[in-house]
């Protein structure tokens, strides 16, 4: 995918989930709740957006 949108994201967006909040209703898919914790990288599988946890974030488990 050449228009793959990549998206960097802290802990403090956790939950990550898929569509977010700034994407227009009209245009989003099911939400998806993604684990980004298991290597700081994750991709969508709906619209293949990729996110990124980013550089130094730590991911706390409550």
């Amino acid at each position: 995918m050449a228009n793959t949108k990549k998206i960097v994201v802290s802990a403090k967006d956790l939950p990550l989930h898929c569509p977010t909040k700034e994407v227009a209703l009209w245009c989003s898919h099911p939400r998806v709740f993604l684990d980004i914790a298991a290597n700081g990288e994750v991709q969508c599988p709906y619209c293949g957006t990729q996110y990124q946890l980013k550089k130094g974030e730590k991911v706390s488990h409550h």
